[in-house]
């Protein structure tokens, strides 16, 4: 069956609403384990420093994949490799809940990165697919539901803890429902093209200028991101100053709008156009930032965090949009090449705020962040792809 802009609108809403629950399947997932965490480390008697080393499987597999899963994607299709990805990433996340050794953590941790990152390649080629069938963006709506799956599987993942239910038996819950959902939406997703499938690839391909730049605009937005999600409750407690009882209010700031941005992402994007929409992405996140640097208080340092989730919110679904346009490779070479380098930013961001606060000041740490976020807005202008 062949979909274009003029395929009826109950085709196209089917197709939308499909690679929507793929989307909200892989968040659902993800924040399940996030939110056991604690439990996680309490069973195997990690200390921090051990439950840290142990974290790094999950980036170390999903790096490990990067290449990888756009080649497997390009090969055998997308819709094949939603499916497949999405199964092994729940099957994976119910073992956790069986580990009983940090060995065992590490391995399925491992494999846990190594099947998200296959299911993020085919979900986003298969986003990109369907937003060519709409004609216009939306792409943003997509990760806001990986977002709001988060959001509501933390909600699940508290009510679980305040019950008394173990782990495992957490998992299992939510692997079951994911099961369910996968196989009501996949029979709806986006059929791979006759041109691309199974036609010989090459394993690693060397990404072109534009998709060079398309990749550093997301590195910049990663670094950023990656440090709200680890150094926001840490901020808000050494520069702000906050009581116990406030330490996570920019984090929740933050998220709120981050989600909240990503769907009205779209329609800025569709009105104001991406480039734009880039620009005022990189502008929001470096004065939400120099807001929350120069004035270290409750209010203006929440409105900066508010300003910084919605400068983020739009950056990765716009830069991963364009990328599936490229003319050099396919969509998901082109995906996996951009993610590689986008998702640097976001493994290296962390880290480079511990360094710089152990030699210099927290603040001084987020200024920094701030500056390469500003970078967007100026990268963005250079983008070929993005239009």
């Amino acid at each position: 069956m062949n979909y274009s802009i003029f395929a009826p609108s109950d085709s196209r809403k089917y197709l939308r609403l499909a690679v929507s629950a793929f989307f909200f399947v892989q968040g659902l997932s993800f924040a399940a384990w996030a939110s056991r965490i604690p439990d996680i480390k309490n069973m195997l008697h990690l200390t921090e420093g051990g439950l840290g080393t142990v974290l790094l499987a999950l980036p170390l597999g999903l790096m490990a994949s990067l290449p990888i899963s756009g080649w497997m994607v390009t090969h055998y299709g997308s819709k094949k490799m939603v499916l497949i990805g999405a199964i092994l990433y729940a099957v994976t996340l119910a073992f956790i809940g069986f580990v009983t050794r940090t060995e065992q953590l590490v391995i399925v941790l491992f494999a846990f990165g190594l099947w998200g990152n296959l299911t993020n390649i085919a979900v986003n080629t298969q986003a990109v697919a369907v937003e060519q069938v709409y004609g216009k963006s939306i792409m943003a709506s997509f990760h806001g539901l990986w977002s709001l799956a988060g959001f509501v599987s933390a909600m699940i993942g508290s009510f679980f803890i305040s019950v008394s239910i173990p782990p495992h038996i957490h998992f299992l819950v939510i692997a079951v429902a994911a099961f369910g959902v996968i196989f009501t939406a996949y029979k709806h997703t986006m059929p791979d093209s006759d041109r691309n499938e199974g036609e010989a690839q090459p394993m690693f391909v060397k990404p072109d200028r534009d998709l060079l730049m398309l990749g550093l605009i997301g590195f910049c937005a990663m670094v950023c991101e990656g440090a709200m999600f680890d150094w926001s409750g840490v901020y808000f407690q050494e520069a702000v100053k906050v009581p116990a009882s406030l330490t996570t209010l920019g984090y929740v700031a933050f998220m709120g709008t981050m989600t909240g941005g990503r769907f009205a992402g779209d329609w800025l994007a569709n009105r104001l156009g991406r480039k734009k929409m880039l620009q005022i992405s990189g502008a929001l996140m470096g004065t939400g930032l120099a807001i929350a640097v120069f004035l270290p208080y409750l209010v203006p340092a929440t409105f900066g965090f508010l300003l910084v989730g919605f400068g983020v919110s739009s950056v990765v679904p716009l830069v991963y949009s364009a990328a599936g346009k490229s003319n050099t490779m396919s969509a998901g070479m082109a995906l996996a090449a951009v993610s590689s380098i986008s998702f640097i930013g976001f493994l290296i961001g962390p880290p480079l705020i511990g360094i710089v606060a152990q030699f210099a000041d927290l603040r001084w740490s987020f200024a920094i962040v701030g500056m390469l976020a500003s970078l967007t807005a100026f990268l963005s202008t250079k983008a070929k792809l993005i239009q």
